[in-house]
C-alpha cells in the first residue's frame, strides 16, 4: 500500500487554481491520512475499479503520477505522455528513494517528463500541455521483443545464446 502523496496532490491543486486550463483534471489520490491534503480545485477519488481506471486513462491527454513503474509502463503502453514526480523517503513518502533513480534513468525518454519536485510540477505540466497538441507517442508493445526474452532466458538458465 502506498503512502499518501500530498506534495503531488497539493501541487496539482495549486496548478488548477492558478492556471487557465481548459482540461478536465481528475485524480485517483488514494486515502489521505487524517489531516492529509484534500484538493479543492479538481475532482478526485481514492480508488477506482479496474474498468473505470482504464476508461479514465484512455480519456486522458496527459498522465500526472508519482514515479511508479506501473504508471509509467501503462502510459507508455497507451502512448500517453506522462509527467512524473518522485516520492522522497526523507519526507516519509516512500521507504527508499528508488523513484529518484527512476526519474534519472527514464526522464530523457520520449513521452516521459519529470518534475523533480513540487515547484517544478506546474511549469512542466504547462510545457507538456503546450507540446502535445493532440500528438501521441507510439505505444510500446505489450510483449517484449523475442531477442530480449531469448537472451534473458539464456542468461537465467546459464546457456550461451546462439548467434
Amino acid at each position: 500500500m502506498q503512502e499518501p502523496f500530498d506534495r503531488l496532490v497539493r501541487a496539482m491543486d495549486e496548478w488548477c487554481a492558478r492556471s487557465n486550463h481548459v482540461q478536465t483534471v481528475f485524480g485517483q489520490i488514494g486515502d489521505p491520512k487524517p489531516g492529509g491534503y484534500v484538493p479543492r480545485n479538481f475532482e478526485c477519488i481514492s480508488r477506482l475499479s479496474a474498468s473505470e481506471y482504464a476508461k479514465r486513462f484512455a480519456e486522458a491527454d496527459v498522465i500526472v503520477s508519482h514515479a511508479g513503474m506501473g504508471s509509467i509502463i501503462t502510459a507508455m503502453h497507451h502512448g500517453k505522455p506522462i509527467l512524473i514526480m518522485p516520492r522522497w523517503a526523507k519526507l516519509g513518502e516512500h521507504r527508499n528513494d528508488h523513484q529518484l533513480a527512476t526519474v534519472r534513468m527514464l526522464g530523457d525518454r520520449p513521452g516521459i517528463h519529470v518534475a523533480e519536485d513540487e515547484t517544478r510540477l506546474g511549469p512542466m505540466l504547462d510545457r507538456v500541455l503546450a507540446e502535445i497538441g493532440g500528438a501521441r507517442h507510439a505505444p510500446i508493445a505489450a510483449l517484449a521483443d523475442s531477442r530480449f526474452t531469448d537472451a534473458l532466458r539464456a542468461f537465467l538458465t546459464g546457456q550461451v545464446p546462439r548467434t
